[in-house]
């Protein structure tokens, strides 16, 4: 199941481990837990699993926090500078 993936809001927080009502349905909890994240760039495709997020137990929407979300665009870049075409990778915290 692909979801879109929304950083951290001010309102109400979204910090990983925190649960918050989810801004998409607004019926749903969500609880920390991993997510799989699918980034495409040209003809590259990048799997990133094991990404530390909070996950609506209503409607599956993912929220990442702003540092997650910061990071994800930077792994994606230096894989297509190296060429890569398709990867699967396990998210490294930092």
């Amino acid at each position: 199941m692909n979801h879109a993936l929304h950083p951290k809001r001010e309102e109400p927080s979204a910090e990983i481990g925190k649960s918050m009502i989810c801004v998409i349905c607004k019926l749903g909890e969500t609880q920390p837990d991993v997510a799989t994240v699918t980034l495409e760039r040209d003809s590259m495709t990048l799997v990133i699993k094991n990404v530390p997020a909070l996950i609506c137990g209503n409607c599956g929407e993912q929220y990442l926090d702003e540092q997650t979300s910061a990071r994800l665009p930077a792994t994606a870049k230096e894989a297509a500078t190296a060429g890569v075409l398709i990867s699967v990778r396990s998210f490294v915290a930092a």
